[in-house]
Order: structure tokens, then C-alpha cells, then sequence
């Protein structure tokens, strides 16, 4: 088991309600081709795509698997709630409903996505047939501030510490950390999200629109939940291209038809030194490591 400093962590509950979809006055979404059309999109329960499904392939545009969350309360004018929600909710963290006909059922935070400000959380499927929008759910947001204490050289974050028990990380020499991804992505086609100042929210694209480099990767395959390494990129602080350095990031939503859009990633690890070491496995999915946590 490698070493943290998970005795010094704060447990805390965030709450938020299921949202609804979105709808615009245009209901048109333009592909770099010029092509447009009418897509699901954001937000609401989605019944038949979870995490282990694939991310690709899809008639959708930034779907959202499971159950989508938001805190609406304003403190003092401002949307304070919905940014602690986001900041400190962790992939793997218990959440359990607390209002409605599904009350006292709980399932797990796979992800968070940006702009949107959405916490996304994961059920049965006969619990996401009792839910209904609007439905409270509290999280038990534990995981900020994770260290691994044997590895200064990495950074980690949104992770709850059981599901860090889960995956199977191994030592390497140098001060080396491996990690196992079921894909490798180059840095050069993150697009939405780069240059934000910070990933304890949100998440960065993968573009997808570069034929090439979809088949040098093997990127058609991404499955939601997948783990990923971005190769040359830094995320410790602001998310940046970074020659050498290894970001690991989870897939949290569908593919995307907008231009600089994709698969989304929530960043998990970051080293800008590069002191982790993708391993290559196709189980490296939260379908699979969740069945291993407590």
C-alpha cells in the first residue's frame, strides 16, 4: 500500500440536487465540419450510460453519465455552495440520497465537469429509476489535500483514499510511481479546459477530430471512468503543456461534436517532472476498481 497522509484529512459533507437538461433558444450544435444537429447534452439522470460504457460513438454532446448534481443556494450573492461542492467532492466518495423515494440509497462521485459545474455520482440501476430531478444528495467529500508521502514529486487530487487503496500502483526506482492508464493521450490534443488555473474542479478535453492520432493512440475505444495518461502536460497547478511532464486524469463524460471539444478528463495525479509511469492496462477503469473498495 504506498503511504499518504490520510490521517490528517478532513471528512465533510457537500450537498447538491439533481439538475435538469439543458435547452437553448438555438437548439443547433455545429461540428468543425459545418454540420449541425439537435443533441443530448448535459445534466438530468441518464439511464443507460454509466461508467465502463464507451465515451465515443455516440449520438451526444458532453452527456453526463449517471446522475448529474448541482448546489443552486447563493451565500451572499455568490454560487460559494456549488464551488465547494466541486472543490471538494472526490471520485469515489459515498453519496447518498437523501430526499424522495430513493432515500438512504447511495452510490459514488465518478467525476466532476467544468462550465457546467456539475458533480457527477453513480447508482444501480434500479436506484436511478427512483430518482427524479430535484432529489438531494449528500456527499461525504473526503480526499482534499491527499499527499502521496513518499513521492514530493507528484501531485495528487479528487481522489478519495479508499479508491487510491484500489488501484493497483507499484514503486519503481528513482523516486518513480506507476500507474495504470488503459490509454495514453498526447498533450497536443487537450483542448477545452487547458489553461485553467487550477484542476480541483472541472476537467480538459481530448479532441478527438485528428484521424491520425486517433489511431495512433487507439483513443476510439475510451470508455467512461477510463484512466488516462496525458503525456508532456502539468497539471500540479494550472493545466499546461509541459515537455516531459505526466498528468493522469479520469474520463467523465461523452465525446463531443464541438470544435476544441472531446471526452472529458478529470485530473487525478500531475508531475511536471515526469515521476509517473504509465502502465498500460485495459481493467485501469472505475467500473473495476470500485468493486474493490469498502
Amino acid at each position: 500500500m504506498i503511504r499518504t497522509n490520510r490521517d490528517k484529512l478532513v471528512c465533510q459533507s457537500v450537498i447538491g440536487e439533481i439538475t435538469s437538461p439543458l435547452g437553448s433558444v438555438n437548439p443547433y450544435r455545429i461540428d468543425p465540419e459545418g454540420h449541425s444537429d439537435v443533441y443530448p447534452g448535459v445534466g438530468g439522470i441518464t439511464y443507460n450510460l454509466r461508467v465502463g460504457d464507451p465515451a465515443g460513438d455516440l449520438f451526444a454532446d458532453h452527456v453526463e453519465p449517471g446522475v448529474s448534481i448541482s448546489n443552486f443556494t447563493q451565500y451572499q450573492g455568490q454560487p460559494g455552495p456549488n464551488r465547494a461542492l466541486n472543490l471538494f467532492s472526490c471520485v469515489g466518495n459515498t453519496a447518498t440520497v437523501v430526499s424522495g423515494e430513493a432515500k438512504g440509497k447511495t452510490g459514488r462521485v465518478t467525476g466532476k465537469h467544468g462550465g457546467i459545474e456539475h458533480v457527477l455520482i453513480d447508482f444501480d440501476p434500479k436506484v436511478l429509476d427512483k430518482l427524479v430531478i430535484g432529489d438531494k444528495i449528500q456527499i461525504k467529500a473526503y480526499g482534499c489535500g491527499l499527499q502521496l508521502t513518499g513521492y514530493p514529486g507528484i501531485k495528487v487530487m479528487n481522489l478519495d483514499p479508499a479508491l487510491l487503496d484500489a488501484m493497483p500502483l507499484g514503486s519503481l526506482k528513482n523516486g518513480r510511481l506507476a500507474v495504470p492508464v488503459t490509454h495514453e493521450v498526447p498533450a497536443r490534443i487537450m483542448g477545452s479546459g487547458i489553461g485553467a488555473s487550477h484542476s480541483h474542479s472541472g476537467d480538459y478535453d481530448i479532441q478527438l477530430f485528428d484521424a491520425p492520432t486517433v489511431e495512433q493512440y487507439g483513443l476510439d475505444d475510451l470508455r467512461l471512468g477510463d484512466m488516462v495518461a496525458i503525456i508532456d502536460a502539468d497539471a500540479t497547478y494550472g493545466r499546461i503543456y509541459k515537455t516531459g511532464g505526466v498528468v493522469i486524469g479520469i474520463v467523465v463524460h461523452s465525446n463531443c461534436v464541438l470544435a476544441g471539444h472531446g471526452p472529458g478528463v478529470m485530473v487525478v495525479m500531475s508531475s511536471a517532472e515526469g515521476r509517473i509511469s504509465p502502465i498500460i492496462d485495459s481493467k485501469a477503469n472505475l467500473k473495476h476498481y470500485f468493486k474493490k473498495m469498502p
